[in-house]
C-alpha cells in the first residue's frame, strides 16, 4: 500500500513540474525580459539617424529587451536612409513601437513609412502623420518620368508595409500620391496607427499584454515593473548626422583639396596645409556613409593633379583646363544615387567649382610667376645690376664694395653695369645713356 502511494505522489509532483512546460507551448507567446528600449529621434532621417536606430535596436535585441520605443519627430529625408531604418524595424526581434511624441511632432515625408514599419504605431495628440509625395533636394518638385518612377516605388512601398502590419493601405498610399496629411484623430480612424497616448506612461500601460509579430515570431509585450533605458547617440551618430547632407560633404572636400594644394604649392604656410587635412578628413568621414562613386573621387584627384603639374610644365594652360574639366566631372559623379537628396545641389556645386577653379589657376599662375622671376641673390643676381666705380679696380655695387676689372679705362664715380661674375671678382662696362 505504501508503495503505492509512494508512485501516486511521484506521478503527482512530476505532473505539476511539466505543467508550466505545457502551458509555455499551448499559452501565450514569450516576452522579453530585459528593460524597455527608448530611442528617441528628433531628426531628419538621414545615414546618421539611420545607424543611430540600427545600433539601437541592436542593442535593445542583445538586452532582450521587453520593447523599443522608437519616440519620433522628423521632417523626413532621404529615401536611401528611409529604407535602411525600415529593413532594421522590419528585422527586429524585439517589439517595437514608433510612437509620434510629444504633443507638436510630426512623422511627415519618409517618417510616415517608419510609423507605418512598426508592428505597434502609436501618436500622442496634436501630432500628424503624412505628406510623403517624394521631392528633390531643397523641397523642389521633382518633374517628368522621374517623378512618376519615383511615387509608383514609393507607393508600392507603403501599401506593402501597411499590408504586412494590417492596416489600411488606401490612406497610406494618399499620402504619397497626394500629400496627404492626417492628425493624430484622423490616423486612429483610418486605421494607421494603433494607440493614441498623452505621454510614454499612458502609452506602456496601453501595450501591456499585447501580442506582436516581430522577425522571431510573435512576442507578447510585457513592460509591468520594467525599467526604461533611454539609448544615447555616439558621438559617431552626432558627427554623421551633422556632416550627414552631401553639399556640406562636397565644400569641406573642396576645402581640404585647396588648403593642401597651397600648402604644396607654398611649403611652409603651415596653416593652409592644417586646415585643408582636417577638412578632408571630415569629408571623408562623411562620406563613408553615402553612397559615393569611387570614379568621381578619382576624377577629382587627377584634377589636383593637373594642376599642379601645370607648375612644372609649360602647357600653355592645357592642363589646367583638363584639371577643371575633371574638377566638374568628378563633382558631378561623386554621389551615386536615384535619390536627388544624395547628389551636390548644382546651387552649390556650380558656385563652388568656379572658386576652386579660380583659387587653383591663381596659384598655379602666382608659382610660376615666382619660378620665372628674375634672381636677386647670390652670383646670378648680381648680373645686371648697376654700380659706381669708387676707384679704379674697386666698385661699388648693392652697397658693398667689390674688385672690379673692365676692358676700358673708368674713372671714379662713373656709373658701370655688372657683365660677369668670378667668385669675388666682377666684370663691369660703362653704362650707356639709354640704358646698360
Amino acid at each position: 500500500m505504501r508503495a503505492i502511494l509512494a508512485m501516486l505522489l511521484i506521478s503527482l509532483i512530476a505532473g505539476m513540474a511539466a505543467c508550466p512546460a505545457a502551458a509555455a507551448q499551448a499559452g501565450e507567446p514569450p516576452a522579453g525580459s530585459g528593460p524597455v528600449f527608448i530611442i528617441e529621434l528628433k531628426d531628419t532621417v538621414n545615414p546618421g539617424s539611420a545607424d543611430y536606430l540600427a545600433a539601437g535596436l541592436e542593442a535593445a535585441a542583445q538586452a532582450q529587451a521587453a520593447c523599443a520605443v522608437i519616440q519620433l519627430d522628423t521632417p523626413g529625408g532621404l529615401v536611401d536612409s528611409m529604407r535602411a531604418m525600415v529593413r532594421a524595424i522590419l528585422a527586429s526581434p524585439v517589439p517595437v513601437v514608433v510612437y509620434v511624441a510629444p504633443s507638436g511632432a510630426r512623422a511627415a515625408s519618409a517618417g510616415a513609412f517608419l510609423v507605418l514599419a512598426a508592428p505597434v504605431a502609436a501618436m500622442a495628440p496634436a501630432t500628424n502623420l503624412g505628406a510623403a509625395h517624394p521631392v528633390a533636394a531643397g523641397g523642389q518638385e521633382i518633374k517628368g518620368a522621374m517623378a512618376d518612377k519615383a511615387v509608383a516605388d514609393l507607393k508600392a512601398m507603403i501599401s506593402g508595409l501597411a499590408k504586412r502590419r494590417g492596416r489600411d493601405p488606401g490612406p497610406a498610399m494618399k499620402m504619397v500620391t497626394d500629400s496627404a496629411s492626417y492628425d493624430a484623430g484622423q490616423a486612429k480612424e483610418l486605421g494607421l496607427v494603433d494607440i493614441l497616448a498623452g505621454d510614454l506612461g499612458q502609452l506602456l500601460s496601453a501595450l501591456e499584454g499585447r501580442v506582436v509579430q516581430t522577425s522571431a515570431g510573435p512576442m507578447r509585450i510585457a513592460v509591468q515593473g520594467k525599467p526604461l533605458r533611454f539609448y544615447e547617440p555616439s558621438l559617431r551618430h552626432k558627427v554623421l548626422s551633422l556632416l550627414a547632407s552631401p553639399n556640406l560633404a562636397y565644400i569641406l572636400l573642396m576645402i581640404g583639396l585647396m588648403g593642401l594644394y597651397f600648402e604644396l604649392s607654398n611649403p611652409g604656410a603651415i596653416l593652409p596645409g592644417v586646415v585643408g587635412g582636417l577638412a578632408l578628413i571630415l569629408a571623408l568621414y562623411a562620406m563613408s556613409a553615402m553612397p559615393v562613386s569611387y570614379t568621381g573621387l578619382a576624377l577629382i584627384g587627377l584634377s589636383v593633379v593637373l594642376f599642379i603639374t601645370e607648375i612644372y610644365v609649360v602647357s600653355g594652360g592645357v592642363l589646367a583646363v583638363g584639371g577643371a574639366v575633371a574638377l566638374v566631372l568628378g563633382s558631378l559623379m561623386l554621389f551615386e544615387s536615384d535619390d536627388e537628396m544624395l547628389t551636390v545641389s548644382l546651387s552649390i556645386l556650380i558656385p563652388t567649382v568656379t572658386a576652386v577653379v579660380v583659387f587653383f589657376g591663381a596659384v598655379t599662375w602666382l608659382a610660376m610667376r615666382a619660378q620665372l622671376r628674375k634672381t636677386s641673390t647670390g652670383s646670378e643676381g648680381l648680373l645686371g645690376q648697376r654700380g659706381v666705380m669708387v676707384e679704379p679696380g674697386r666698385v661699388r655695387v648693392l652697397g658693398e664694395l667689390w674688385r672690379a676689372r673692365s676692358g676700358r679705362p673708368l674713372e671714379p664715380g662713373q656709373e658701370v653695369v655688372v657683365t660677369a661674375v668670378e667668385g669675388l671678382l666682377l666684370t663691369v662696362e660703362p653704362t650707356r645713356p639709354d640704358g646698360p
